[in-house]
């Protein structure tokens, strides 16, 4: 008889191949959807701590892929800031604190991020604003990965707004998650919610979330990335309506 254990695992490793292979076509989305599937079966808390390495691991793969990395770190340090400051800050509500209600801002902030994506939503930003703006959008953005897990609102629409190259883009994507992902593993350290058990599990999952990225960023030239996104956000929007649900039935 199969163990619950390796239930677990099996799908764990799955969930990750998923989460990498979109990462993989789309250069993001590997803490969004483990978070979003995950969710749907133990608590955030829990989802959390299995993608912190994985989520660190290809992360800084994709940040240290071009050749600004330096220049990025300068430009956008008071985002940086931000992002560490948030969630630090927000660290404690899902770690216990925000109980039930930790379920419903993940599915949450995964609906609004879907929702975002699906209607197109893009804000050009002045260059004249973003030295009061990078850091005000590092915070909320860390006080909802602090509280959700999930490290892309607002800071995916901002830095699109900025008018980047494909590649720096891709690589301040890289910056900011990774940069997300320390603070996140810091915040639930000081709140006590990683154990060994989950240190475990987070480093299985590193060879299949690589597996899933290896897999899509070959892929990512065959595929239309139009029709891959859309239906990216379509199952996120999913993901997350239903977790929102959970909190009423």
């Amino acid at each position: 008889m199969i163990s619950s254990f390796a239930i677990r695992m099996s799908v764990v490793a799955a969930t990750f191949v998923v989460a990498g292979f979109v990462k993989g076509v789309t250069g993001m989305g590997l803490p969004t959807v483990a978070m979003g599937v995950l969710g749907t079966l133990m608590l955030p808390v829990q989802a959390a701590a299995l993608l912190l390495l994985p989520s660190f691991v290809t992360n800084v793969w994709q940040l240290f892929a071009g050749p600004r990395v330096g220049a990025l770190v300068r430009r956008f340090w008071p985002m940086m800031t931000g992002i560490v400051a948030g969630t630090l800050a927000a660290a404690s509500f899902i770690a216990g604190g925000g109980g039930g209600w930790a379920v419903v801002g993940l599915g949450a902030a995964l609906a609004l991020y879907a929702l975002a994506g699906l209607l197109k939503w893009r804000v050009a930003v002045a260059p004249r604003h973003e030295r009061w703006l990078s850091p005000l959008i590092g915070a909320v953005t860390g006080a909802i990965s602090g509280g959700t897990g999930v490290f892309v609102m607002p800071a995916v629409p901002y830095l699109q707004g900025l008018a980047l190259s494909k590649e720096d883009l891709v690589q301040a994507l890289g910056l900011s998650f990774t940069v997300s992902t320390i603070a996140l593993a810091i915040g639930l350290s000081r709140e006590q919610a990683v154990d060994l058990s989950d240190l475990r599990e987070s480093v299985f999952a590193v060879a299949p979330a690589l597996i899933g990225m290896w897999i899509g960023q070959r892929v990512r030239d065959r595929i239309s990335a139009a029709t891959f996104r859309r239906w990216f956000f379509v199952c996120l929007l999913g993901l997350g309506i239903q977790l929102m649900a959970r909190a009423f039935v």
